[in-house]
C-alpha cells in the first residue's frame, strides 16, 4: 500500500485574530450607527436613514463574518492539504474541501488591489456549485462570472507565503500530471 505525500498548511491565529478584532470594530460601529444616527451627521452625510441603513448593513455583514471567524480560530483542520489526490482546502468560507488532480485543468493567479489569490480552473465548474450549500453556491457563481472558475485559494488566512503556495501547487500538480 503507497503512502500519500501531503502537505498540511495551518491557518494563522494572528491573521483570524486581526480579522476578528477587525470585525468586532465594525459591529460596534454598524450599532452605533443604528442606534443614535444624529451623532454621525456631518457635512458629508446629513441622511440619518442613510446612516441606519449603514449601520445595519455593517452590523449584518460584519456580524457574520464576527461569527464565522470566532468558529474558524478554533477550528483544528489544516487550512489547506495538498497531497498526491488533490487540494484540499479549509481556507476561507467558500472552500469545497477536495479539489481532485484529475478536476483541475489550470491554476493561474489574480490580483485586486493589492490582495493575490490563485484561481483553480476545473473541468466543471458546475459541480462544485451544486455540491455547495445555497450561500457558497452564489458566492462560487459570482467567481465563477468574475473569473471564470467557482474555486480560488489565498494566503490571507494561511500560515503560508503566497509566492512559495504557488511555486508549491504549481509542482504538485506537475507531478501529477507527469504521472
Amino acid at each position: 500500500m503507497n503512502k500519500i505525500s501531503e502537505t498540511r498548511i495551518g491557518l494563522s491565529k494572528r491573521k483570524m485574530a486581526l480579522a476578528f478584532i477587525g470585525a468586532a470594530i465594525f459591529v460596534a460601529l454598524g450599532i452605533q450607527f443604528v442606534i443614535n444616527p444624529e451623532q454621525y451627521i456631518s457635512h458629508v452625510c446629513r441622511n440619518i436613514e442613510f446612516i441606519k441603513i449603514a449601520g445595519f448593513a455593517s452590523l449584518s455583514f460584519f456580524g457574520i463574518c464576527l461569527i464565522y471567524i470566532f468558529f474558524k480560530i478554533f477550528d483544528t483542520r489544516p487550512g489547506l492539504i495538498i497531497s498526491d489526490i488533490g487540494i484540499t482546502d479549509n481556507s476561507h468560507y467558500g472552500s469545497v474541501g477536495l479539489i481532485a488532480w484529475s478536476k483541475i485543468e489550470g491554476i493561474r493567479i489574480q490580483q485586486v488591489m493589492s490582495t493575490k489569490f490563485l484561481l483553480i480552473d476545473v473541468s466543471n465548474p458546475k459541480e462544485f456549485i451544486e455540491k455547495s450549500s445555497h450561500l457558497k453556491g452564489l458566492l462560487m457563481k459570482t467567481n465563477l462570472r468574475m473569473y471564470g472558475t467557482p474555486l480560488s485559494i489565498t494566503s490571507n488566512s494561511l500560515n503560508y507565503n503566497f509566492d512559495d503556495l504557488e511555486k508549491l501547487l504549481h509542482e504538485e500538480w506537475n507531478k501529477y500530471k507527469s504521472r
